[in-house]
């Protein structure tokens, strides 16, 4: 295995999956490049490093293979660096747990979103609203599970899940202000909200380049992904554009 330097992160500043993947290596101490990449005219690099889906991030260490997909990423910096903030818990059900809350939150909580956007007339979109309030009362039920009493899914400190959930809370707050209704709401998730107000989760947010542009920038992007990204859509990959599930979206290109 390589050692811990020469790392370089392809990405694109108002990915949250890309996000994911800087907050790690912030919080690991991790040094990397940044490689900008434009979603539009992808990179040469890019399409040689990821050419099964063609999207960002992708982490490129020294002269291993390259390593595509956020989660599997944060897995592996969390391996070669295991002396530094570990990520995901020691224990091995602990870690499967979190590996499945994580698939959940990505396959299951975060495509509503774009369900939402899509789907035409009052009625089907108070339906998609119901399914997301319904998400957020199971993620709450998650929380109160997996955070033994304290504050984050990792307990006392920024863990795996928080990581996973926590880059989407920018889109979460962009989406209740679009449609006019409340997904993490005082009543039905008090311990969601009062995660989602910690300094740390605002750090996962808005991590790297984006963090300087603030959300403006991203809700712009997010208006431009309406028209822009909601052309390549591999074959069973579900409904794809804006906000979606698995970075295949315009997020990632």
């Amino acid at each position: 295995m390589a050692e811990n330097g020469d790392i370089r992160l392809l990405g694109t500043p108002s990915s949250p999956y890309v996000n994911r993947v800087q907050f790690v290596c912030n919080l690991k101490s991790i040094d990397y490049e940044y490689v900008a990449e434009n979603l539009a005219c992808k990179s040469e690099l890019l399409l040689i490093s990821n050419p099964v889906h063609k999207k960002v991030p992708v982490l490129l260490h020294a002269n291993e293979s390259p390593i595509c997909e956020s989660l599997v990423i944060i897995e592996y910096l969390d391996e070669i660096k295991p002396d530094v903030y570990r990520i995901l818990p020691s224990d091995p059900l602990e870690r499967a747990n979190n590996r499945f809350w994580a698939h959940y939150i990505d396959n299951k909580f975060y495509p509503l979103y774009e369900k939402l956007r899509i789907t035409q007339g009052k009625e089907g979109k108070e339906a998609i609203k119901e399914q997301i309030i319904e998400g957020s009362i199971v993620l709450e039920e998650a929380l109160v599970k997996t955070c033994n009493g304290k504050v984050y899914f990792g307990g006392d400190n920024v863990g795996y899940l928080d990581v996973v959930l926590g880059c989407f809370l920018s889109w979460t707050y962009f989406v209740e202000k679009e449609n006019e209704f409340t997904i993490f709401d005082e009543v039905r998730t008090p311990r969601l909200v009062n995660w989602a107000k910690q300094g740390d989760m605002e750090r996962v947010t808005w991590t790297g380049p984006l963090r300087a542009a603030g959300p403006k920038a991203a809700q712009m992007n997010f208006r431009r992904g309406a028209a822009a990204g909601a052309g390549e859509r591999p074959a069973g990959s579900g409904s794809l554009g804006i906000l979606v599930t698995g970075e295949r979206d315009w997020l990632r290109g």
